[in-house]
């Protein structure tokens, strides 16, 4: 009985951090020519966090981003002849908010307004 209380916790954690890894992965997805779509984790907590990440990225090469403030995860359509994954991230760490490879700038995260303030990663 004891082995298989202790397979069913093993098989739980094995599961539930599976999960946690293809939640933070990076999805990129080729729509036309040079132009692409990559998907990932940004931190936040709400409308404001919503307009600041997304106003963030109104950049030259940039078509869209949309963050969806349940899931935490943005949508961002660029041309990549112009920007990189790597500097849209930065670009939304700069203002703040923590993505998957870069924590947010910590001047720019004490200032936003209270209801911003999520738990850092």
């Amino acid at each position: 009985m004891q082995k298989l209380i202790i397979t069913f916790l093993f098989s739980i954690l094995l599961f539930s951090c599976g999960r946690d890894k293809e939640e933070l992965a990076v999805k990129t997805e080729k729509i036309s020519g040079a132009e692409l779509k990559s998907t990932f984790k940004v931190w936040g907590n709400c409308e404001t966090c919503k307009d600041a990440i997304e106003n963030s990225l109104r950049i030259d090469g940039i078509t869209t981003a949309d963050w969806n403030m349940e899931t935490k995860l943005i949508a961002v359509t660029y041309d990549s002849t112009k920007i990189n994954l790597d500097k849209i991230e930065q670009k939304i760490a700069a203002a703040g908010y923590d993505n998957i490879k870069y924590k947010g700038n910590d001047a720019a995260y004490e200032n936003l307004p209270q209801c911003c303030k999520y738990d850092r990663k």
